[in-house]
């Protein structure tokens, strides 16, 4: 149901490059390049992540109580897009480790342009 989500931006180029190293680690790529937003999207079927530069030329500002949910396949890729996140500057909003229910293992961060996401799986983690 869910075909892509945008977040906004102030910087293009840093949120190109953040978003490259995150997203890479999924197997994701960009796949569609404007003057004003990036795309990237990953296997056949599976919803694209972009980011864009807002229209009314206003700057852009994290949602309150939005956040984007990346899918991990196991716990290890869920700390490798944790990891990734921090060294390309984001802010940790908290460890990979399980959360709420025994089966969501997940590790929350900002972008350099506020935006809170998650890398998370489902699997049953001891």
């Amino acid at each position: 149901m869910l075909d892509y989500v945008t977040v906004g931006t102030n910087d293009l180029k840093r949120a190109g490059e953040f978003y490259d190293a995150v997203l890479g680690v999924l197997g994701g790529s960009r796949s569609y390049e404007g003057e004003r937003l990036i795309m990237w999207s990953g296997p056949a079927g599976a919803a694209s992540l972009a980011v864009i530069t807002p229209f009314d030329k206003n700057a852009a500002t994290p949602g309150n109580g939005t956040m984007i949910a990346l899918a991990g396949s196991d716990p290890e890729t869920v700390q490798a897009v944790h990891a990734k996140a921090l060294e390309m500057g984001a802010d940790d909003e908290g460890a990979p480790g399980p959360r709420g229910t025994r089966d969501f293992y997940g590790g929350y961060f900002r972008d350099p342009d506020g935006n809170k996401l998650v890398a998370y799986c489902r699997q049953a983690v001891t």
